[in-house]
């Protein structure tokens, strides 16, 4: 299984930690703007030529994965120009334009962890 995408997580925003317990990971490259940052996992480093995201594929965040099932419109177009794609673990959730819906756990990011998607 090849890596398409690699980054750093650089902070971990003050209100994130509900949103993982709810099962969203809101990822942002950096430099991420004020009100994003509060609810999301900032992260520096990534390539603007990874490829889309495609369901089978992996998101590793630190030593947890999920596997993604579905992958919105434009998740690939805003993940490589901005570092910015969601991440909803609810198979229920509907598929945004901008989201991935993976199955898995992904735990709780912290700064310093190595996030990855890999191919199937």
């Amino acid at each position: 299984m090849g890596e398409y995408f690699t980054s750093t997580v650089t902070s971990i925003g003050k209100d994130a930690t509900d949103m993982f317990e709810a099962g969203v990971f809101i990822l942002f490259g950096a430099p991420c703007p004020d009100a994003l940052a509060e609810v999301s996992v900032v992260h520096e480093g990534w390539s603007e030529d990874a490829r889309d995201p495609r369901p089978g594929d992996t998101i590793a965040i630190g030593e947890k994965e999920a596997t993604v099932t579905g992958v919105g419109e434009i998740a690939g177009e805003n993940l490589r120009t901005l570092g910015h794609i969601v991440v909803y673990l609810d198979p229920d959730q509907n598929l945004l334009p901008g989201a991935v819906v993976a199955e898995g756990s992904l735990g709780s990011p912290t700064a310093g962890d190595r996030i990855s998607l890999r191919s199937a």
